[in-house]
């Protein structure tokens, strides 16, 4: 029990050690530099670097191929991105319809858009889709998975895995902290308050879509074998569909359904993911066992003829 604990403790270990070193580090950073961004961004975006620049000494060390994380040969790879992309936009351009058709997203009519802008915002999006998608699969579905896969029950590996990636999106302070009124421990005073976050009851609802959408990534890492071409082009296509929809529409917060989604987190990720997904997940179950079932059928009629 007390070995499990610590397999399951470690990352966590790791992130606030690291989260530790971006706070001293960006500090020291912005005193050189001048005010050329918000501290707390910066600790924010320096922490999930050196998060995933941690997979690669973590590979030496613990002999993992890269294989084992989850890549294919090169030309599978690209398939599995261009399918992931296509199961991204199936699983959840559904959401999105819905929330425009029950009132809840409605048309930004302020901004003014040419087909150039449009143009512009399309392919941007992907590009930083899919930049986030590839770094965070690789730490998550890549690494992590892969570690607790070889010291844990697969379901357990997946839910704790699917964890860490739903908490690492609410690490985020309270408070800002204007660049004339940094002090040495400035960084380390918003580590805690974006630690502090994880308690804020207003991240429950988007909490519990992040970890349904990591259980069913997941899982789609687990029964596809060197599967993370698929698990990064779904990642950046939902990615990617959420950045478009925030830009074409704003949150209608009089609808009668606004509780679907959550509006603390981006108006799309909330409840309506969640069952969605799980919905998803259970046909998925159901299917897998009608399949083993009708599979063990088959095995014993064959053996019987035989006999």
């Amino acid at each position: 029990m007390i070995r499990f604990a610590v397999y399951a403790l470690a990352p966590l270990a790791l992130l606030v050690t690291l989260a530790a070193g971006a706070s001293l580090l960006d500090n020291g950073l912005l005193r050189l530099t001048g005010d050329i961004l918000p501290l707390h961004k910066l600790i924010s975006k320096t922490t999930l670097v050196l998060l995933i620049l941690s997979v690669f000494p973590l590979k030496r060390r613990l002999h993992f191929s890269w294989t084992d994380l989850g890549f294919a040969p090169r030309a599978v790879f690209f398939r599995q991105v261009w399918r992931g992309l296509l199961l991204g936009l199936v699983t959840l351009l559904p959401v999105l319809l819905a929330l425009y058709l029950l009132d809840v997203h409605v048309w930004d009519s302020t901004r003014h858009w040419t087909a150039g802008k449009v143009l512009e915002k399309v392919g941007l999006g992907l590009f930083f889709a899919m930049l986030i998608a590839v770094g965070e699969e690789l730490l998550f579905r890549g690494m992590l998975l892969s570690i607790f896969r070889r010291k844990m029950p697969l379901g357990i590996a997946i839910v704790l895995c699917s964890v860490y990636f739903a908490a690492l999106h609410f690490l985020k302070p309270s408070s800002h902290i204007a660049y004339a009124e940094l002090e040495w421990d400035s960084g380390f005073q918003l580590m805690m308050e974006a630690f502090a976050n994880w308690l804020n009851p207003a991240i429950l609802s988007s909490f519990l879509a992040l970890l349904m959408v990591g259980v069913f990534l997941a899982v789609l890492r687990s029964r596809v074998p060197q599967s993370l071409g698929l698990c990064i082009g779904c990642h950046a296509a939902w990615v990617w569909q959420i950045k478009i929809s925030r830009d074409l529409f704003n949150v209608n917060l009089q609808a009668d359904f606004l509780y679907l989604v959550n509006t603390y987190y981006d108006g799309v990720v909330g409840p309506l993911v969640t069952v969605w997904l799980a919905s998803a997940l259970l046909v998925y179950w159901l299917w897998s066992r009608c399949r083993y079932t009708a599979s063990c059928r088959g095995g014993e009629t064959k053996a019987g003829s035989a006999a």
